[in-house]
């Protein structure tokens, strides 16, 4: 079973350029940035299980992910995950919608990615807020947020579905979070 463990913080933008900074001042080694459109699916046994199924298309490549979180009272979230890139992403929506899921939110997303000693620092900025996410091991996830100096940064406990549910716009039967 494919465990991710993550801890999420809502930034100011000071916080953002300082983080920014931080990791350049470290050597984090930068991976890249992406523009993202997320596309969400619910429905049978998905809505059973709490699950979802993502399509996520960027300029370079698209990925199907499976997700459900495991409950913990922590600041740091673990989910099950599991995902593979898909050649097709049109193809694979169609497929996903025939097998009786339904599309029920977008959003977008901007992303820069560092790998930073042993974990993944990530850098968001979604039309509702910017945010950072550091995955990796409990322990090396506590390591990073001290030497970013982000252990006073505000912890953002919900995902960027459920704020896209609550500060996205509804579009029929969906709800979408676009820039513009």
């Amino acid at each position: 079973m494919a465990i991710e463990i993550e801890k999420k913080y809502r930034l100011t933008a000071d916080q953002y350029a300082a983080v920014e900074e931080e990791l350049n001042f470290f050597g984090a080694e930068f991976r890249g940035e992406d523009f993202e459109e997320n596309t969400l699916y619910g429905g049978g046994r998905l809505a059973k299980d709490g699950s979802i199924l993502r399509i996520r298309k960027t300029g370079t490549r698209s990925i199907l992910t499976y997700k459900r979180r495991i409950k913990n009272t922590d600041s740091i979230k673990q989910t099950i995950e599991y995902e593979t890139g898909i050649s097709d992403p049109e193809s694979m929506a169609q497929i996903v919608d025939l097998l009786g899921f339904e599309k029920t939110l977008i959003y977008e997303k901007r992303r820069k990615t560092w790998n930073f000693r042993s974990v993944e620092v990530v850098l968001d900025v979604l039309p509702f807020g910017v945010f950072m996410e550091i995955e990796g091991t409990v322990e090396n996830i506590r390591e990073a947020e001290f030497m970013l100096s982000a252990c006073d940064f505000e912890v953002e406990h919900e995902t960027y579905p459920m704020l896209t549910t609550k500060l996205g716009k509804k579009e029929g039967s969906l709800i979408v979070s676009r820039f513009s």
